[in-house]
């Protein structure tokens, strides 16, 4: 008896492997442009694209709807979720609610170690933009990790597993919008001035000013991508 429960094992083991990979696989290709906005995702071409079965396919584009990165349409079907003003301000209404709280916690509970996380991940990102002078892009792996590290580190020290995958889930759904800020920045000096004002004001455990100049760096992407829009609502 306990060899056929272990020829069980093995393949859900193997099938969650499979669809891990099918949701990263899908993600990258949707952070990268590579699946339009609103384009419709069908089983039998993503098994043809990425080579996996429909089965964990189907498991991954639902690990990525929950995530908010597609949306379900009629009965299992799928769906890139659509860009607009709209989606962005609520991405950046709730990144803020939670970024803001779990800056504020950080800034309450983080050592020295977690000091020393913000400087390194500052140092880095300024370093790789040393190094690549203004050509810097999201969509470069390195420079997203870096960036990505960045702004997790400020937060590290909140306490709240659930706060940082909240931060993490809606980084990564305003990741199209940023990428069409970031490809219009020419300066990466002014890039990391505005990061280095953000960390100093965090390690300076200001929490008012962290607040504060945390939530209009968020809002920053809505004014850039949108700026028509925000001007009116001004």
């Amino acid at each position: 008896m306990p060899a056929p429960e272990r020829t069980l094992e093995r393949p859900q083991a193997e099938a969650g492997t499979l669809s891990e990979r099918a949701a990263s696989l899908i993600e990258q290709d949707i952070l990268a442009g590579h699946l339009a906005p609103g384009s419709r995702l069908g089983i039998v071409d993503l098994v043809q694209r990425y080579e996996i079965g429909a089965t964990p396919l189907r498991e991954g584009l639902s690990r990525l709807m929950s995530r908010g990165l597609i949306v379900g349409i009629g009965q299992r079907g799928f769906r890139v979720a659509e860009v607009s003003r709209e989606d962005l301000a609520d991405i950046t209404c709730m990144r803020t609610a939670v970024e803001i709280e779990a800056v504020r916690l950080a800034i309450l509970h983080g050592d020295a170690a977690w000091e020393a996380g913000i400087i390194s991940t500052l140092h880095q990102m300024r370093r790789h933009i040393e190094r690549t002078g203004n050509e810097f892009r999201e969509g470069a792996a390195d420079f997203d990790r870096l960036h990505k590290g960045f702004h997790t580190a400020l937060l590290a020290a909140c306490g709240s597993q659930r706060m940082l995958a909240a931060h993490s889930d809606l980084y990564d759904q305003a990741y199209r919008y940023r990428r069409v800020m970031m490809a219009a920045i020419d300066s990466g000096e002014g890039f990391i001035r505005t990061h280095q004002m953000l960390a100093d004001h965090v390690l300076a455990r200001d929490v008012a000013a962290a607040q504060k100049m945390l939530a209009a760096h968020l809002h920053s992407t809505i004014d850039f991508v949108y700026p028509s829009a925000s001007r009116e609502q001004s």
